[in-house]
């Protein structure tokens, strides 16, 4: 756990990391752990938050399970409303695209993948920031809610303990393929072992595997497009996502 970290309502910033630690075919690195979204409903009925974070995902890459579960072991003052799970696109969807759009064309599942991220925990991005100026700030005091400090995005996805950890679970995880989702992992974690690349378009054709030194360590490399991309998840890039469509057609053709 991260301390002293809390969301909206009380819930505490947790650590998101693998956890079966058998070996593994591939090892999957991307940027930062999402979140558990509610939907906060005002006691007049009306939607304060359409989708406001208020746990860390209950395991690395969530695919949306539980969410309801979750979100009804969470206080809330009645004076404020109630909380239900937010739409489905707002929980789980990294998780159900990775499992749909990365490992099942490349013929794997769950257990064959151990996930990683560069930041481990949850991140409050603008939006996030913006409702709970909007919305939650002003009953803080009124009706005692906790504080929220959930951290921003950092500036630096990882400093050069972060990639020893990293590393340290690549080694662990015994993968002979790394696969790195768009361009931060490359930026962050790749480019310091290997400075041929910066970003995922230095590699060409998409979806190539590459051979790389990482620490002495001899693995492929295989860069594809952030699940942001390749499943429309918000702003989206339509090259990417039509670059990567047409992997994903490819691996499923057999080529």
């Amino acid at each position: 756990m991260i301390t002293p970290h809390s969301f909206a309502f009380g819930q505490p910033l947790r650590i998101v990391e693998q956890a079966d630690r058998r070996p593994k075919k591939v090892f999957v690195l991307g940027v930062y752990a999402s979140a558990v979204h509610a939907h906060w409903i005002g006691p007049d009925g009306k939607e304060k938050v359409r989708a406001l974070a208020v746990a860390s995902e209950p395991y690395i890459f969530w695919r949306g399970d539980g969410a309801e579960e979750i979100i009804a072991g969470i206080t809330v003052p009645p004076a404020v409303g109630k909380l239900v799970p937010a739409a489905a696109e707002f929980n789980g969807p990294s998780g159900m695209a990775l499992d749909r759009l990365f490992l099942e064309p490349l013929g794997l599942s769950r257990d064959e993948a151990w996930l990683c991220d560069l930041v481990p925990h949850s991140c409050m991005n603008p939006s996030q920031r913006e409702a709970i100026k909007r919305a939650y700030a002003p009953r803080m005091q009124e009706h005692g809610l906790p504080e929220v400090s959930i951290p921003a995005v950092p500036a630096q996805l990882a400093d050069d303990g972060r990639r020893k950890a990293i590393l340290k679970e690549l080694i662990e995880s015994q993968a002979e393929t790394l696969i790195l989702l768009g361009d931060q992992p490359i930026r962050w974690f790749l480019s310091s072992f290997d400075s041929r690349w910066q970003r995922l378009s230095d590699f060409q054709p998409y979806g190539a595997e590459h051979e790389v030194q990482l620490d002495g360590r001899r693995l492929r490399v295989l860069p594809l497009a952030h699940p942001r991309q390749v499943a429309k998840l918000g702003q989206s890039s339509k090259e990417w996502y039509e670059r990567h469509k047409g992997w994903v057609d490819s691996k499923r053709n057999g080529h």
